[in-house]
């Protein structure tokens, strides 16, 4: 049973608790794809919980229980495969247990078998009764399981990338023809060298020898003019290839649910665009040069199996052996490649992290914890390389005693018919030639296999963006928005992370009118911003609907609805550019007329203009910083640019001054008539003049109204007025 229980490599280190679900479906004969059963079990950035699991098990059909239990127990009650939490922090499958050992299936790692002690150590998180107890996760199938078709298994493969070559096929044609003219003049080498030595030697014709000599060299300048010709191709191809292939990676990117980055760490997508760099090279100057060499070895080895049976036979045994040995290498590469990935998306992250935060950690003094933090991942990376270069090493000095032995053989087999006269001298040296030619595109070959099972598994993880689907279906989105309509919020809940996390908002009735400034105020942690990213179409209600006008906000086309909001978020991000193109995102054209409009109301045009470069200055990581106050003023010059018809503050004018932000809401008053806004804050000065104040409190509305008159209420919100106003009683 151990050998035929199905396994699955999870594709980034959060993916452990899906992987395995994935594993036992396929143990009960249902394939799911990864991503599906991901969605499933409301995965976000810390991962999934053991309820997530059972969420996602359930909806497919497995009937599941968890159960805190021992390890005999284990061994002798407990129905497997059953899901098994492992270091308080990582899901595995426990697919077979006696008394003494237990077999597991690790996502991260691949199977292994484990003593009780092994095992233990790792499961075990509590002390019952005196003795140790772990969290197991059973799961069996019922017929609903069966009665679902499940998905269809991805067979392609490297199928869908085909697609980058069809462009360049005139091209590939002709370099299949000057490989093949490669092959046909190297093919004609060996009679040569064997005609020198048994005709013109032989007879001691030396005009024939000559003759022969010259013939080789226009064999050889015209195998060089092939040799540039299809070296001229393949970085041809290979450049443009390797750009569609990031293009096309960064347009799916662009194209996911803005929702699909909180559950993604950064690492982890800087590696997966690492992974291109792989895949093009297998692509083109790997498969390509060796699908015409292994044209190549049997060409040559029809030959040599024409000349002498038995010395083919020896080369065939031999290589075979080679190759058997290189795949068995190849399992325990693909484990410590999957092992290397997380380590190194990790790495980026921490790098990003260090880099970025470098003012918090030298003014807490975190210099020595967040250095000994990397040099941890450091040396998890460490210990990784050096398994990956001894395998590689075995690897290596055990193809090379096949290569050699095989070698050395065929020389003792030739020479030894040579001096029973069984074989010419120029026989002997053709037999060598033509090994020597051979073992050329054995290298190659064996290069191949080693770099189609890297592309293979970058493909793998490459695929899991490029399957997912986009944020919106454009066909059945509607392009027009209502002339008139308000935003109304129709007993709308939420939660981030499925039904388990904390519900953020509940039962949210509330009607935002169209041309009149709604506020929301609210204690931290109440749903203010939750709000603004529903109204933006960011995520969707968990109940209830958004509606504009009578049209359902999630029908929308996102583009169009966003296009038509201009929007300041908390962590709304300054990119590294000029003022100018941050000002006016998203427009390849810059309207001066705007840009000069925005910078005024926003109230930094004086500031702008006193640079030396002016609205042409660079800003962002790399270039000009920027305090916090004109950071905001930035972003609030960036909505006003695009004049939308809705606008969205969130926290628009925390950091500034009170001259300033008085200074920036009288502009924005003006600017705000006859638009529909939304604005969350805490000030006082922001939301005492809107039309409509929403007070939220633990996901719920408790008070709306005017300033005036929820203040006359003397209920939550005049406690918020209060607190920050010190008023009196």
């Amino acid at each position: 049973m151990s050998g035929r229980f199905p396994f699955y490599q999870q594709l980034d280190a959060m993916d452990c608790g899906a992987t395995c679900l994935r594993m036992v479906s396929r143990h009960f004969g249902r394939y799911y794809s990864l991503e599906y059963l991901r969605d499933l079990t409301y995965m976000g950035k810390q991962g999934v919980t053991l309820l997530g699991i059972s969420d996602a098990a359930e909806h497919i059909g497995l009937q599941s229980l968890a159960v805190k239990t021992t390890f005999d127990r284990l061994a002798r009650d407990i129905p497997v495969p059953a899901v098994a939490h492992w270091k308080q922090e990582h899901f595995v499958v426990v697919y077979k247990a006696n008394s003494r050992h237990v077999w597991i299936a690790d996502p991260a790692a691949g199977k292994f078998k484990l003593t009780r002690e092994e095992f233990l150590e790792n499961w075990a998180s509590d002390v019952e009764d005196g003795e140790d107890v772990g969290v197991l996760l059973l799961l069996e199938p019922t017929p609903e399981f069966y009665a679902r078709e499940g998905e269809k298994i991805n067979k392609s493969g490297f199928g869908y990338v085909r697609s980058y070559f069809q462009r360049y096929r005139p091209l590939l044609l002709q370099l299949g023809v000057g490989l093949a003219l490669g092959s046909l003049l190297q093919l004609i080498f060996p009679f040569l060298i064997k005609s020198i030595i048994d005709t013109g030697i032989e007879n001691d014709d030396l005009n024939f020898i000559q003759l022969i000599l010259l013939a080789q060299f226009f064999l050889f300048a015209t195998m060089m003019a092939v040799e540039q010709f299809r070296s001229w191709i393949l970085l041809h191809v290979t450049v443009r290839v390797n750009i569609s292939l990031i293009s096309d990676f960064l347009i799916k990117l662009t194209k996911l649910p803005i929702s699909f980055f909180d559950s993604k760490v950064t690492g982890d997508l800087m590696q997966r665009i690492a992974d291109h760099e792989r895949v093009q090279r297998f692509l083109t100057s790997t498969s390509l040069v060796s699908i015409f060499t292994f044209a190549n070895i049997l060409v040559f080895a029809g030959v040599l199996l024409a000349w002498d049976a038995t010395i083919f036979g020896i080369f065939i045994v031999f290589t075979l052996a080679q190759i058997g040995w290189i795949f068995y290498f190849q399992y325990l590469r693909r484990e410590l490649d999957y092992k290397h990935f997380d380590q190194s998306a990790e790495n980026q992250s921490n790098l990003m992290e260090l880099i970025s935060g470098m003012q918090d950690i030298k003014l807490h003094n975190a210099e020595k914890q967040k250095r000994w933090a990397w040099e941890r991942i450091q040396a998890r990376l460490f210990r990784t390389s050096v398994s990956a270069l001894r395998i590689g090493q075995i690897q290596r000095a055990g193809s090379g005693f096949f290569n050699e032995t095989k070698n050395l053989l065929i020389i003792f087999m030739v020479a030894k018919a040579v001096m029973d006269n069984e074989m010419s001298l120029g026989m002997l040296l053709g037999v060598q030639y033509i090994i020597g030619q051979m073992n050329s595109p054995l290298n190659q070959l064996f290069e191949f296999l080693r770099a189609r099972q890297e592309a293979k598994i970058s493909l793998e993880r490459l695929n899991e963006i490029h399957v997912r689907d986009n944020e919106e279906n454009l066909e059945e989105k509607i392009t027009i928005l209502p002339e008139y309509g308000d935003l109304i919020l129709e007993n709308v809940s939420f939660q981030y992370n499925g039904p388990h996390s904390p519900t953020v908002l509940r039962s949210v009735n509330l009607r935002i009118p169209k041309g009149q400034t709604t506020a929301i105020v609210g204690t931290s942690g109440s749903g203010k911003t939750t709000i603004l990213k529903l109204l933006l179409n960011i995520y969707q209600p968990t109940e209830g609907a958004i509606r504009l006008g009578d049209i359902n906000l999630s029908n929308v086309n996102n583009r169009l609805w966003r296009n038509k909001c201009g929007v300041v978020m908390q962590d709304g991000y300054i990119f590294f550019d000029s003022i100018a193109r941050n000002i006016a995102l998203g427009d390849e054209i810059i309207d001066k007329r705007k840009l000069l409009n925005a910078v005024k109301v926003a109230n930094i045009q004086t500031f702008i203009e006193s640079l030396p470069l002016g609205y042409n200055t660079k800003i962002g990581q790399e270039g000009l910083g920027l305090s916090q106050g004109q950071r905001q003023r930035m972003l609030i010059a960036r909505a006003v640019y695009k004049n939308p018809d809705y606008i969205f503050f969130d926290e628009a004018t925390t950091a500034l001054d009170a001259y300033n932000e008085m200074l920036i809401m009288e502009n924005l008053e003006d600017f705000f008539r006859g638009r529909t806004v939304v604005t969350v804050a805490h000030r006082l000065s922001t939301v005492m003049n809107a039309d409509n104040i929403i007070v939220l409190e633990g996901g719920e509305i408790v008070e709306q109204g005017t300033h005036d008159e929820l203040t006359y209420l003397r209920g939550a919100y005049y406690q918020l007025v209060r607190n920050q106003l010190e008023l009196g009683a």
